[in-house]
C-alpha cells in the first residue's frame, strides 16, 4: 500500500518537532500572561469595586510619579555621566568611565534601607547637623516620594549610562566638529547634534529603567511606597485574596505591555547609522571644567555606590562582632547559593535548548514560541509569582481529586503551588531572556556551513548538539549561567511569594530584617549580596574597555 506524500505547500506550513521543544518552554510564560489577562478581562464583581475606590487610585498615581521621575532623574544622570566620560577629558576620566558602572552591584532595596538608616532623623547624618548647627537643621524626609525616586535612579541609572556612552563612543570629538563648522558652539553641538544622533539608544535604556521600576517590589517595600507591585503582595498575603491580586497583576501587565510597544514603536522609527570612522580623540576641558566634571563623577559614585557599601561594610562588621555570622546566616547563604546554583542550571539549558530548537526549526511558530519565551523580563516577579501560582494550584487541586476517589482517605495531600517547583518556573519566565542572549549571541557564530559539514559526517539532531555544538558554545554558556546566577542571588518578590515554608534566603532576610527597621541585621546579608552582584559589573567593564 503506497503512501501519499505530503503537498510541498503543507510541508512548508508545519512545523517540525523541536517546535515542541520551544513551545514547552514557552508554555509557562503563556499561562502566566493568559492567567492574568483573563482576569483584566473578567472581572470580579466582589473585588473590583473595593479596588477602584480604595485601591487602584492611589498605587495608580504612586507608580505614575515614580516611573515619571526615574525616568527623567536616570536619564539626566546617565546621559550626562556618558558625554563626560566618552569624549571629555578630565582627571579620573578613565576610572569613572568604568567605575559608575558599580552601582549595577547594589540592589535598589539595598540603597533604600542603607538610605533610610543614614538619613532619617535618628539616623547619624541628621544628628551631626543638629549637633553642630543647632536643633533646627533638618533634612527632606528620606521616606518620601522625592526619596526613593533618587534612590532608584542611583541605583538605575547604569543602564541609561551604559548605552548611551556606547553611542557617543561611536560618535566621538568629529561630531561636535562638524556641529562647531556650521556655526554652533560646544553646548549647541551636543544638544542640537550629538544628543539627537544618540536618542534612541538613550531611549532603549530609558524604556529598560522603567520597566525595572515597574518591577521593583524591594525598594518600595522598604520606604513603605504602594504601587501595584506592592499592593498585589498586600492583596495575596494581607486580604488572602488571589482573585485582587490578580485584578491589580493585569493592570501592572497592562502597563509593561504599554511600555514595550513604545520601546518597539521607538526602535523601529530609528534610522540613524553612526559611522565606524576613528572618533578622533576627546574635548580637553578648561581647568575649571574639568575639576567640575570630576566633582560631578565623584558625587554620583559615592552616593550611588561609595558610601552605602562603606556603610554596609561598617553595619556587617558590628554584626559580626555581635555574633551575627552564625549557622542561620550560613544556612540563609546556602539556601541562596543552592537554589540559585539549581535555577541557574535550569535556565541555562532552557535557553541552550530553546536557540537550538529555533536554529533546526527555524519555522514563524518555533521563533513566535522563542519570543513569546523570553518575555518574561519585562514582567514583574510579584505578576509572575500569581500567574504562575494559579495555573499550578488548578493542577494540584484536580490531581488531588483524582487522588481523593481513587485512595479515599489514604490519598497523599499534594502541593505543587507552594513546593520549590513554583519558584523554578517563575524563576524560569523572569530571568529565561537573561541567559537567551549570550547563548543566541554565540550561536550565530556557528555558520550554516558548520551545520552542513556535520550533516556530511552523519551527525544530527542530539548528537550534533552534543558533539559539535555544545563545545562551540561553552563560552556563552558560562555566561549566561553567571548573569543568570547572579540575578538570582539579588531576586526577592518570586521569592517572597512563593518560597516554602520556613525557606528563607539572604534577600528574604534583608526583607525581614529592614521591614522592623533592623538596618544592622540586614547588611551582613546585603554585603553578600552586592559581593555576588559586582561579577556582571566586572564583565561589563572588560567590555567597556575594549570599546573605549
Amino acid at each position: 500500500m503506497s503512501v501519499i506524500p505530503r503537498p510541498h505547500w503543507l510541508r512548508r506550513t508545519l512545523p517540525g518537532p523541536w517546535f515542541l521543544v520551544a513551545f514547552a518552554i514557552a508554555l509557562p510564560a503563556i499561562l502566566t500572561v493568559g492567567v492574568v489577562a483573563g482576569a483584566f478581562f473578567n472581572p470580579d464583581t466582589e473585588v473590583w469595586p473595593h479596588l477602584l475606590e480604595f485601591v487602584l487610585p492611589r498605587v495608580l498615581s504612586n507608580t505614575f510619579w515614580l516611573v515619571l521621575g526615574v525616568a527623567i532623574l536616570t536619564t539626566i544622570l546617565g546621559t550626562g555621566l556618558a558625554w563626560l566620560t566618552a569624549i571629555c577629558e578630565f582627571p579620573g576620566r578613565g576610572v569613572f568611565a568604568w567605575a559608575l558602572l558599580l552601582p549595577l552591584a547594589i540592589p535598589g532595596y539595598v540603597l533604600g534601607f542603607v538610605a533610610i538608616g543614614l538619613l532619617e532623623y535618628a539616623g547619624p547624618v541628621q544628628g551631626f547637623l543638629r549637633e553642630w548647627l543647632g536643633p533646627g537643621s533638618w533634612l527632606p524626609p528620606i521616606r518620601s516620594r522625592a526619596g526613593i525616586i533618587v534612590v532608584l535612579s542611583l541605583t538605575l541609572y547604569p543602564y541609561v549610562y551604559l548605552v548611551a556612552r556606547g553611542a557617543f563612543l561611536t560618535q566621538g570629538k568629529r561630531v561636535l566638529e562638524v556641529a562647531q563648522s556650521v556655526g554652533f558652539n560646544s553646548a549647541q553641538g551636543f544638544f542640537k547634534v550629538a544628543l539627537p544622533m544618540a536618542r534612541p539608544w538613550i531611549a532603549g535604556g530609558v524604556m529598560l529603567v522603567v520597566m525595572e521600576t515597574l518591577a521593583d517590589f524591594g525598594t518600595v517595600a522598604v520606604f513603605n511606597y504602594d504601587t501595584l507591585t506592592t499592593a498585589i503582595y498586600h492583596a495575596w498575603f494581607g486580604l488572602f485574596s488571589v482573585r485582587a491580586a490578580l485584578q491589580l497583576a493585569s493592570f501592572l501587565v497592562l502597563g509593561v505591555f504599554i511600555v514595550v510597544v513604545v520601546e518597539r514603536w521607538l526602535r523601529t522609527r530609528a534610522r540613524y547609522h553612526p559611522g565606524k570612522s576613528p572618533p578622533g580623540g576627546r574635548i580637553r576641558l578648561g581647568v575649571r571644567n574639568r575639576w567640575l566634571g570630576f566633582a560631578c563623577c565623584g558625587l554620583v559614585l559615592s552616593l550611588a555606590f561609595l558610601v552605602p557599601f562603606t556603610q554596609l561594610l561598617i553595619w556587617a562588621w558590628r554584626d559580626v562582632a555581635n555574633g551575627g555570622l552564625d549557622l542561620r546566616f550560613w544556612g540563609f547563604a546556602w539556601r541562596s547559593v543552592s537554589l540559585s546554583l539549581t535555577a541557574a542550571g535550569t535556565i541555562t539549558v532552557a535557553a541552550l535548548l530553546l536557540n537550538y530548537a529555533m536554529r533546526l526549526d527555524p519555522h514563524p511558530l518555533s521563533h513566535l514560541a522563542g519570543r513569546i519565551a523570553t518575555l518574561g523580563y519585562a514582567m514583574p516577579g510579584t505578576v509572575l509569582a500569581i500567574g504562575i501560582f494559579v495555573p499550578l494550584a488548578f493542577v494540584n487541586n484536580q490531581l488531588q481529586a483524582i487522588l481523593d476517589f481513587l485512595f479515599a482517605a489514604n490519598a497523599p495531600q499534594l502541593t505543587l503551588q507552594t513546593g520549590l517547583a513554583t519558584m523554578l518556573l517563575a524563576y524560569l519566565v523572569r530571568f529565561l531572556a537573561v541567559a537567551h542572549q549570550p547563548v543566541a549571541a554565540n550561536m550565530l557564530r556557528i555558520t550554516p556551513a558548520i551545520d552542513e559539514s556535520v550533516r556530511v559526517l552523519g551527525v544530527s539532531g542530539w548528537a550534533s548538539l552534543r558533539r559539535v555544538h555544545f563545545p562551540m558554545l561553552k563560552t556563552g554558556l558560562l555566561t549566561a549561567f553567571a548573569l543568570a546566577f547572579v540575578d538570582l542571588m539579588k531576586e526577592m518578590p518570586i521569592t517572597l511569594m512563593t518560597r516554602p515554608f520556613g525557606w528563607e534566603t539572604l534577600a528574604v532576610r534583608v526583607f525581614e530584617m529592614t521591614s522592623e527597621g533592623q538596618w544592622q541585621q540586614a547588611a551582613l546579608p546585603a554585603c553578600a549580596i552586592v559581593l555576588v552582584g559586582l561579577l556582571p559589573v566586572v564583565i561589563l567593564t572588560r567590555r567597556s574597555d575594549h570599546e573605549a
